[in-house]
């Protein structure tokens, strides 16, 4: 209950810092459809890309996003065992205390650990970034209209400003950012990580799988819910062939 009330707040702030900055850039842009495997009523995630996606969240994603809904035991829901988790969470440094002498230390993550924040504040968010805080990406797909196709469409779309085209200081040409000037850099290059499965680290597969764990993290039960709507909608199916044939049956003899 706590985390889905951290989720529609932490969307509802999404869209709202989206809203004035992004929409009013210029005019909207047509997201294509990425095909991903968990779009559609019976869609499912692909946990292998799931957990490329979080290799790149890890390695390159995290250095300035935090995904701050996340702990490090959900991985055990894209697969992950405990050991996997356990090593996982041991590579970070968490903050606890304060101790018997009322000093705050640092000790080896946990799996119940939430994903460590590469900042201690947004102060300093704001101080390392110019000014610009990086978006949280706990619920970024469901923050985003287009969702994993968005991120997808924005991942794969930088590129060399058309020609005429001037852009702000700072600023790197996107062809599905709204206004096409975004501040954030092209954040993948190929071969930028090493996936363990021998998956060629293009842009495009790094971004897919990116893409489908920040699905993932934004609402990791859609497989189950759409297995219950399913569910729900053919016993109402019954449900109403049902109470048809009571009817007839009832009134048979009734002219």
């Amino acid at each position: 209950m706590l985390r889905n009330s951290l989720k529609a707040l932490a969307i509802v702030g999404g869209l709202i810092a989206a809203t004035p900055g992004a929409q009013a850039a210029g005019e909207s842009v047509a997201i294509p459809d990425a095909g991903f495997s968990f779009n559609g009523i019976f869609g499912t995630y692909d946990r292998a890309s799931a957990q490329r996606g979080f290799q790149v969240y890890q390695q390159v994603c995290a250095s300035c996003h935090a995904a701050h809904l996340l702990s490090y035991r959900n991985l055990r829901d894209l697969g992950l065992t405990e050991a996997q988790v356990a090593a996982i969470a041991s590579q970070v440094q968490i903050q606890d205390g304060p101790n018997d002498e009322g000093q705050m230390f640092e000790r080896p993550g946990r799996p119940s650990d939430r994903f460590r924040s590469p900042f201690p504040n947004p102060q300093a968010a704001r101080a390392s970034n110019n000014g610009a805080m990086p978006p949280d990406l706990s619920v970024i797909a469901k923050a985003r209209a287009g969702g994993a196709n968005y991120l997808y469409a924005l991942l794969t779309g930088y590129e060399d400003p058309p020609a005429g085209m001037t852009l702000g200081e700072g600023m790197n040409y996107n062809r599905y950012f709204p206004g096409h000037q975004i501040a954030m850099a092209r954040p993948l290059n190929p071969d930028q990580v090493e996936y363990a499965d021998g998956t060629p680290a293009t842009i495009e597969n790094m971004s897919r799988d990116v893409s489908t764990f920040l699905a993932w993290a934004a609402e990791p039960e859609a497989e189950e819910r759409r297995a219950m709507g399913v569910k729900i909608i053919i016993f109402l199916t019954l449900l109403a062939g049902l109470a048809y044939v009571v009817k007839r049956k009832v009134w048979a003899n009734v002219h």
